[in-house]
């Protein structure tokens, strides 16, 4: 979730930024512009007043007229601006340098015709650090109410684009810094923000592995997320309750039928030595009744097997599974079905030594029971790369694609198979063994025929 927030909050405060720095970037053009033109402003106020006094016709004996040429030439030589004084007909009064022609079109001859109607020419158009352009700006000299020639200056803007670009890189650092900043605070508000999200995934992810006793621990973060984390608390402990009830229900009533069943049992007994022998009524009756004791056996073992807490330890394996195996041979070799035990010899795995062996007794006993006489029942141990894993295959009429979505539920067996002994809790106490460690039971089909049960447990430790 953090990997989807950051560029969220991230691309949202860079727009941020650049909507504030755009129209700063702006203002300082325009302000370092308006700086100048002012000054421009000044300089040509400054000549006009003294193009006021200047008579006509000029001739080289007129004392004013070249204390304005002298002006303009030491001007023009100080800060390389083009500046003249023009008659209304374009004749020069006075200009630097003298090559200077006022020109004909463009900014200059607009700014030119505005001053002659008697008003300052306007603020030229904006000139941006990327352009070449020139700032020309012009004033009238106006003598006894009429506007009799207009100073011109034609100024480069090589210095004003320098400083506009000084600062534009001093706000881009500014904006720089800000986005850095950004960044880091958009780091610390995800993890404010989702440091209770991840414990609480944490301990879901426990809950959903069968550790039900796992809980959100106290944590920073939103009040509306920490609420939900005392919520959550709440509702895995109403969770564990009822779990925990129904366990014992369970197991109670296991524990408490026993007894009456097993004097009832007896009672069948005592009933039949009044019969006769091979009566097929008794001999019924007496198959359900051990039936029923078989039942609340795997019932009390799946309570126990769903509440008891997994001893992990790091455990060879393939030696356990070739304990196993041994331990199934003389049963099978009385069936007359071939167990064979293949794959590593030595393997390593994460699970509970006890749990894991209850689980394989229960696969290698429903193999054994559904493989046909002279058929194979085979063992392979081997490893997944994240996981351990104990193959089981048989050669028995296996299961339909409809019944392999459901082998494994408690009291769950194939119509096909209902007259093979078993209760339907086998596979099902397995599954609770393994899941409580970690591990996990699949089923799939053995090519040509039969069933084949892959028995999962973790290679890491449970919370590396």
């Amino acid at each position: 979730m953090r990997t989807r927030l950051l560029p969220l909050l991230i691309i949202l405060m860079a727009a941020v930024l650049l909507a504030l720095g755009f129209p700063l970037a702006v203002r300082v053009a325009a302000a370092e512009q308006q700086r100048v033109v002012i000054d421009r402003i000044d300089d040509t106020a400054r000549f006009a007043a003294l193009a006021q006094f200047v008579s006509e016709p000029v001739d080289g004996s007129d004392e004013r007229q070249r204390i304005l040429q002298t002006e303009l030439e030491a001007y023009n030589s100080v800060y390389g601006i083009k500046a003249g004084v023009f008659y209304r007909d374009d004749r020069p009064l006075a200009k630097a340098p003298a090559s200077w022609l006022l020109p004909s079109e463009g900014e200059g001859r607009e700014a030119f015709k505005e001053a002659l109607l008697g008003r300052r020419s306007h603020d030229p158009p904006q000139v941006w650090p990327g352009q070449h352009g020139r700032l020309v700006v012009a004033s009238p000299v106006v003598r006894d109410g009429d506007v009799v020639a207009v100073v011109v200056t034609d100024s480069p803007t090589d210095g004003m684009r320098s400083r506009t670009l000084r600062g534009w890189l001093l706000i881009a650092l500014g904006e720089g810094a800000a986005m850095l900043v950004a960044v880091g605070a958009a780091f610390r508000l995800t993890g404010w923000v989702l440091l209770p999200v991840r414990i609480l995934d944490a301990a879901t992810h426990d809950i959903a592995s069968g550790r039900m006793r796992s809980r959100v621990a106290a944590s920073g973060g939103p009040p509306e997320l920490q609420r939900l984390a005392r919520s959550f608390n709440e509702m895995a402990d109403n969770v564990e309750d009822v779990l925990e009830q129904q366990r014992a229900f369970v197991a109670d009533a296991s524990h408490q039928l026993r007894n009456p069943l097993a004097a009832l049992l007896l009672r069948i007994e005592l009933l039949a030595l009044e019969l006769p022998e091979g009566n097929e009524e008794i001999a019924s009756v007496r198959t359900e009744g051990k039936r029923l004791a078989q039942v609340l056996d795997d019932l009390l073992d799946l309570a126990l097997a769903e509440h008891a807490e997994a001893d992990l330890r790091l455990t060879d394996i393939g030696a356990l599974t070739a304990e196993r195996v041994a331990s199934w041979r003389p049963l099978a070799e009385e069936k007359g079905v071939r167990l064979t035990l293949d794959g590593a010899a030595a393997m390593t795995g994460w699970a509970d030594p006890i749990a894991l062996s209850s689980a394989l007794d229960a696969v290698i006993d429903n193999a054994l029971k559904f493989t046909p006489e002279g058929q194979e029942v085979r063992v392979t141990a081997g490893s997944d790369g994240s996981g351990a894993t104990v193959v089981v295959t048989d050669q028995g009429p296996g299961l339909t694609e409809q019944e392999l979505e459901r082998v494994g539920d408690r009291f769950w067996r194939s119509n096909r198979h209902q007259n093979i002994k078993g209760s339907g809790l086998g596979l099902s106490i397995s599954r609770a063994l393994l899941t409580t460690g970690g591990g996990s039971i699949g089923y799939g089909r053995n090519e040509p025929h039969g069933l084949r049960v892959t028995v999962t447990v973790p290679r890491n430790p449970p919370h590396a």
